[in-house]
């Protein structure tokens, strides 16, 4: 499965256009979690954990997309994008979206 942000991949043609796709990850901090991270944003620089979090979650996201495009029976996802939000102070959402679409070599 190719994944671009762009519309255009080079050396291929889009062949057909399937929809909409996305993959949705929700994720929760948990009490102790935002405590220690808390304690950490006293003395600045990076909240390693919540790097790690959203990483992870960013990836899942992708994952999900992916398979939402493969029962699309699509071979690519075009113009691939983020998007987060908190859900409350202990959840956020990740989700990656794009067009999924049958792309083939360009002659």
């Amino acid at each position: 499965m190719i994944v671009a942000t762009t519309g255009d991949i080079a050396g291929y043609r889009v062949k057909e256009t399937k929809g909409e796709v996305f993959g949705l990850v929700v994720r929760s901090r948990g009490l102790f979690f935002n405590i220690f991270a808390s304690i950490r944003s006293l003395f600045g620089g990076e909240i390693h954990e919540y790097t790690a979090l959203l990483e992870s979650a960013r990836l899942q996201a992708v994952e999900r997309m992916i398979q939402n495009a493969e029962r699309m029976e699509a071979n690519a996802v075009l113009m691939m994008r983020f998007d987060s939000s908190e859900i409350s102070s202990y959840m956020s959402e990740v989700v990656a979206y794009g067009t999924a679409a049958v792309i083939e070599p360009a002659t």
